[in-house]
């Protein structure tokens, strides 16, 4: 399908807005779920320290849950209250009477199935809930859960389900570097369970991490477009507080991308994105209170606008390299991002 061919609505990519308008006839407003889970990377089933970037809070600070030490109530709230308290703060914000219960922090499927089924039926029993997206990992994710997910399809037959997978990168070792704790085999493995599920698939990318080139990168995006996603989420590396790469930044071991050469690499990506993959993020926004950098990601409004500025003057749209596979046809300076090439010094990927 040609990007043509595509109601964007106005953007020159398919964003999540674009689809939720083209499927619903309105936005949909997102609800970030704390359901109080954990990860086989901090338990000490695979590791005790988590992946080198996840935070405290495991990515999920913006959530309206109950996470003590991460600026949460310190009460459990149930995700019904959860939800309520999302509504609360989207009114007078929203145009649309309809949300995406979205189960963020940690691995959320990472639990006993009785819990997982309990907290995702919560949310799917809630009238104004369109559907629920559900953050987890590809070894995450055996026949129990599959199950479960295939029963609440069945079950709630107008409302979607989808899968959140951080990949983050297709190349084993900077997997090892960031202490990722799965094979790309072990992803494809996944897919291929939640493609027969019928389930669609959502996948994260980090651009910047550290060893990483340019085509690295976009061989990540490539290998992505083979593998029939639902969306994507690109997101920029950022460096927050209590996280083992703050240490590795701070001893000047790792460095960050500036807002040119991100963007400069995120065009880069949207030019070679299979055009009808949903683009669910552009960007990262961590809490400022435990950001470290790149300093400019805490202005996420002027990331996106400063983007979408250089689209149109150049002309760029989603898909608009995909078929030929070169990047001939941008006119516009994409050689700005030089990765490192290599891991940080003093640590190898089994570290």
């Amino acid at each position: 399908m040609s990007a043509d061919s595509m109601d964007y609505r106005g953007k020159p990519y398919y964003s999540l807005d674009a689809w939720c308008k083209n499927t619903y006839g309105e936005k949909l407003y997102k609800i970030a779920l704390d359901a109080g889970l954990t990860c086989p990377n901090r338990d000490g089933t695979l590791d005790s320290r988590g992946c080198i970037f996840c935070s405290a809070g495991g990515s999920g600070e913006f959530a309206a849950g109950n996470r003590p030490g991460s600026g949460k109530p310190a009460a459990p709230l149930s995700i019904r209250e959860q939800l309520e308290a999302g509504k609360k703060l989207l009114e007078g914000k929203r145009t649309g009477s309809r949300y995406i219960a979205y189960f963020q922090a940690y691995t959320n499927t990472y639990g006993p199935p009785e819990y997982l089924a309990s907290i995702f039926r919560q949310a799917l029993a809630e009238p104004d809930i369109a559907g629920i997206s559900i953050a987890t990992r590809p070894d995450c994710l055996g026949a129990g859960v599959m199950q479960l997910l295939l029963s609440l399809k069945q079950d709630f037959p107008g409302k979607f389900i989808w899968v959140e997978l951080g990949l983050q990168t297709i190349h084993e070792e900077t997997a090892l570097f960031i202490r990722r704790g799965y094979s790309l085999s072990c992803f494809t493995r996944a897919m291929e369970s939640l493609h027969k599920a019928g389930i669609p698939v959502i996948v994260h990318v980090i651009l910047g991490l550290p060893g990483e080139t340019e085509e690295m990168v976009l061989d990540t995006i490539r290998f992505l477009n083979r593998c029939g996603i639902f969306g994507i989420k690109l997101q920029l590396l950022h460096i927050l507080e209590h996280t083992d790469l703050a240490a590795l930044y701070r001893e000047g071991k790792v460095s960050v991308l500036s807002l040119d050469a991100y963007l400069s690499l995120l065009l880069k990506c949207i030019a070679a994105l299979s055009p009808d993959i949903v683009i669910h993020r552009l960007t990262g926004d961590g809490p400022k209170r435990i950001l470290i950098a790149p300093s400019w990601s805490g202005n996420k409004r002027n990331v996106l606008n400063t983007l979408h500025q250089r689209m149109k003057l150049s002309s760029i749209r989603q898909g608009q390299c995909y078929e030929s596979g070169t990047f001939d046809s941008l006119q516009i300076d994409c050689a700005v991002y030089v990765g490192q090439g290599h891991l940080p010094p003093d640590h190898s990927p089994d570290q």
